[in-house]
């Protein structure tokens, strides 16, 4: 099992922006890493305190992924933090791909993951 790494920001906490960015954030991850939807075990979702709109877990039922565990937490409070940020961490059924990661950090998020950027 590998796990690959993701987040984005929102401007506004509504209901529809929320699920919209999640779901592209989770496309943007299926399709960098070529993922099989059958082969997601689980899928955590984080978001800071100021979202409180929607489950971010909605859009991957959107998305098709019905079969994986999702798990919708808050994330940790940390002080002058980024705000309005949505995290994922998807588990997935392959080890042949733990060299072959490709974390997806979009929007505002970009700056949690500096050393990724080109």
């Amino acid at each position: 099992m590998i796990s690959i790494r993701g987040a984005t920001t929102i401007e506004n906490d509504h209901n529809e922006e929320l699920l919209s960015a999640t779901k592209v954030l989770l496309e943007d991850i299926i399709q960098s890493n070529n993922l099989d939807l059958n082969r997601i075990i689980a899928i955590f979702f984080t978001c800071t305190k100021d979202l409180t709109s929607a489950y971010p877990a909605k859009a991957a039922r959107d998305l098709g992924i019905t079969q994986a565990s999702l798990m919708c937490m808050q994330e940790m409070y940390v002080e002058d933090s980024l705000a309005k940020c949505i995290r994922v961490c998807i588990f997935y059924n392959d080890e042949d791909m733990k060299d072959k990661i490709k974390n997806v950090y979009l929007n505002n998020a970009l700056c949690l993951r500096p050393d990724l950027l080109k």
